[in-house]
Formats: structure tokens, C-alpha cells, sequence
């Protein structure tokens, strides 16, 4: 492999390799400087080596294909130490700059060619004292062994923690990418559940409204010319049901509560639908009232007021009912609500899948509604026997734990009929 594997420079590594450098120069100038010191004969030959040395040393640096191939780093190594070699041979004091080659030929070569080369590099620095002292020691191979050995355990310990760093910055890595991840489906996850509440809200309330003023003008139309006063009565109930829509669309811009529930509460909010109801249709619609009431939590007195009202809309608009009993009743850890006509009723089986063009929208956005609160929420219906809509939900809230973990299957409770869209659950 011609290319070399070391470490991206960092602060820390150019700091390290300027010491390399001063290191190398200053043991090159003190091998010069002493051999001036003691007036040996051939000291200019040494100085002018030692300065050839550390010329040579110093075009490593600044060639970059020493910095990225490893055989022009093993090249420049051997003319480093060829020169080396000669200065060693001149002057004992040459043995001390065999310390930084160490260091060069760890960092540059591979390992199994850098081991070699220390080795080498250690028993040529041994000998060339030796042969200048004139005799050997084992205390001469003392010096160059353990500086070798430092060598070898100070570049070999900084590239297990090199590896080590690099390992840990991948790791923190992924993790933050992880985390965007996550974050980007959490953002999507919530766009997609605010989408869909918007749609139930508007299904439940916007869409109801005009659907009931197109049924109310639709009757001021029939009723022209022959009775104006009829015309007028349904004109003036198509005109209050779109007062009522434009308060329902201002609560969509301020995300407010339900206007129907500002002023009162949920039992009341029940009993003024039937009232305005029974004004604008052909529908008797009774409230009923049944246990203690306690205290509901917004998020419950807004689905149970949407469920009715989505309920009532379609019972209008398709069952053909003449009487709509709405019951609400508090049963201690429960509060249920059941919408009961005398319409036509329908087979929950045959009613098509919801669509733009079919609509069937109405008995979805209940369950969702119902099932986001914990409750439960049956349906029984048969043709010529009318509709009934039963919604229980418990007053405590499901924790966000249990919501995460119910089933998305519907309860069985719900398998007297398989809903679909209904005289209560329709567009």
C-alpha cells in the first residue's frame, strides 16, 4: 500500500511534530557545536554533515509526497538516515538523534516495516558508539534500546487512543444523526395528526354547517312561491347555521374550545344542539340528562360534543328519522353518550369505504376521536330499525404509555355492526 494511514492533522498532532522538529534540529546543532568545542580536527566536516543532516530532514515537511505516500516517506527516511549514518560515523554524539528517527519511522512506515527500522536504526547507534568508545558495554545498549522501546510504546499508545477518539466521534455522530432523524419523524408524525385532527374538526363542524344550510336552502327553495313564510323560516335557520359555521371557522384561527361549550357546559352545550335542531328540521331531537355530573376534561367535552354533532348532522341529512333521543349520562368512573333515532337505519356491511366522492368520513373521525381518550365506541343498526350510537371514554385520560401501546384493532364491543358510514356516522 503506497499510501500512508496517519491521523488527520489536528492542534494537538502539529504541536507534537514541531517539538519533533526542534528536537531534531537541536541534537543535530549540539553534535556541530561540540565537535567545535573540542577543537577536533575534522569539526568543519562534522558541522557541514550535521547541516546536510538537518537540510535533508527539513525537505520532509515540505514535500507533500512524503505527507501522503508511504513509499516516498520510506525513501526520504533513507536518505535522512544515509546522511545520519555518516555524522554517526564522524561523531559519537550522533548516536542522540537516532531518538527522533525512531519517531519518524513509526509514524511514517507501516507497522511491520517500522519495527524493523527501529531495530535497525537502535544496533547501528550501538555499534557506532561503541566503536568510538573502543570497546562495548551493556550499559552502551542501555540508552538506544529504552529509547527505541519509549518510542515504540508512546507512538503505538497515541494511535490506540487516536483509534480509539475516532471510533467515539462516530459513534456521536450517528447519534446525532439519529437524533435528527427522530426529530424530523416526530415533526412529521405531528403534521400528520395535526392533518388529521383539522379533518375531523372540519368534518365534524364545517362541513355539518353547510351541509345543514344546503338542506335548509333547498326547502326555502321548494317552498317558493306557494309559501313565503316557510321560505323565510328556513332562509333565516340557513342564515343563524352560518353565523354558527363563521364562529366555528374563528375558533380554527384562534384554536379555541368549541364556541357551543364557552358558556356553558357540556349537558348544556347537548341541549341547545336539540333545541336549534328541532328549530331548523323536521326532527324532534330530546336531550336527556342521567347521573351526577362531574367535571370533564376539555379534550372529553369536545369529542363527545363533535360525536353528537356529527351524529344529528347525518341523522338529517339521511335516516329520515322523525324523533333523535340524545342521552348523557355520568356513571361514576365513565361518562357515555348514546344517540338514538326511529330513522330508516341502513346495513353497516354494505355502506362503501370512505372516499372524496363517497364521503363516510363521519364514523372514522369518531373512533379516532373516542380511541385517542381510551373510550369505546359501538354502533347497531339495521334496516327499518333505526340507528344507535353509543360512546363511553373514562373521566381519568389514558397516560401517553397506554396510548402508545393500544391496539389499532377496533374493541370487540364494536362488532355488533362493522361501521362504515351510517345515519349517524355519514358525511
Amino acid at each position: 500500500m503506497n499510501t500512508t494511514t496517519a491521523p488527520a492533522p489536528t492542534p494537538t498532532t502539529r504541536a507534537l511534530a514541531w517539538c519533533l522538529h526542534l528536537l531534531t534540529v537541536g541534537l543535530l546543532a549540539l553534535a556541530g557545536v561540540r565537535a567545535v568545542a573540542d577543537g577536533r580536527s575534522y569539526a568543519a566536516l562534522i558541522v557541514a554533515v550535521a547541516a546536510v543532516c538537518g537540510l535533508v530532514y527539513a525537505a520532509g515537511p515540505l514535500l507533500p509526497r512524503i505527507r501522503s505516500f508511504r513509499r516516498a516517506a520510506a525513501w526520504w527516511l533513507a536518505a535522512v538516515g544515509a546522511v545520519w549514518l555518516v555524522l554517526l560515523a564522524l561523531t559519537a554524539d550522533g548516536v542522540w538523534a537516532a531518538f527522533p528517527l525512531y519517531f519518524l519511522q513509526l509514524h511514517l512506515l507501516s507497522r511491520r516495516a517500522a519495527l524493523p527500522a527501529v531495530a535497525v536504526t537502535a544496533i547501528a547507534a550501538i555499534a557506532a558508539f561503541a566503536a568510538h568508545q573502543g570497546s562495548f558495554s551493556p550499559a552502551m545498549a542501555i540508552g538506544p534500546a529504552l529509547g527505541a522501546a519509549v518510542a515504540v510504546a508512546v507512538v503505538w499508545g497515541y494511535d490506540a487512543l487516536y483509534r480509539e477518539s475516532e471510533q467515539r466521534r462516530r459513534l456521536i455522530q450517528e447519534l446525532t444523526a439519529t437524533r435528527a432523524d427522530l426529530a424530523e419523524a416526530q415533526h412529521t408524525a405531528g403534521v400528520l395528526a395535526e392533518r388529521e385532527r383539522l379533518a375531523r374538526e372540519i368534518h365534524d363542524t364545517l362541513a355539518q354547517g353547510l351541509s345543514s344550510i344546503q338542506l335548509l336552502l333547498r326547502a326555502a327553495e321548494r317552498a317558493l312561491p306557494d309559501r313565503p313564510d316557510t321560505a323565510a323560516g328556513h332562509v333565516e335557520a340557513a342564515r343563524q347555521a352560518a353565523v354558527d359555521n363563521l364562529a366555528e371557522a374563528r375558533r380554527f384561527v384562534a384554536a379555541l374550545t368549541p364556541p357551543a361549550l364557552d358558556d356553558t357546559t357540556l349537558a348544556g352545550a347537548l341541549e341547545r344542539l336539540c333545541a336549534t335542531t328541532g328549530t331548523r328540521h323536521r326532527l324532534t331531537a330530546r336531550f336527556h340528562l342521567t347521573g351526577d355530573p362531574a367535571p370533564l376534561p376539555t379534550e372529553h367535552e369536545v369529542a363527545l360534543l363533535r360525536i353528537a354533532q356529527s351524529a344529528v348532522a347525518n341523522t338529517v341529512r339521511h335516516a329520515r328519522a322523525t324523533t333523535a333521543e340524545i342521552t348523557l349520562s355520568y356513571l361514576g368512573d365513565q361518562v357515555a353518550l348514546d344517540i338514538v333515532d326511529d330513522g330508516t337505519g341502513f346495513d353497516p356491511g354494505g355502506l362503501p369505504a370512505p372516499g372524496p366522492e363517497s364521503g363516510g368520513f363521519g364514523l372514522a373521525a369518531m373512533r379516532t376521536r373516542v380511541h385517542a381518550l381510551g373510550g369505546t365506541l359501538t354502533l347497531a343498526s339495521a334496516p327499518g330499525h333505526g340507528t344507535t350510537l353509543a360512546a363511553r371514554l373514562p373521566l381519568t385520560p389514558p397516560s401517553a404509555t397506554e396510548s402508545a401501546t393500544e391496539p389499532e384493532t377496533e374493541p370487540e364491543t364494536e362488532s355488533v355492526a362493522e361501521p362504515g358510514t351510517d345515519s349517524k356516522a355519514r358525511p
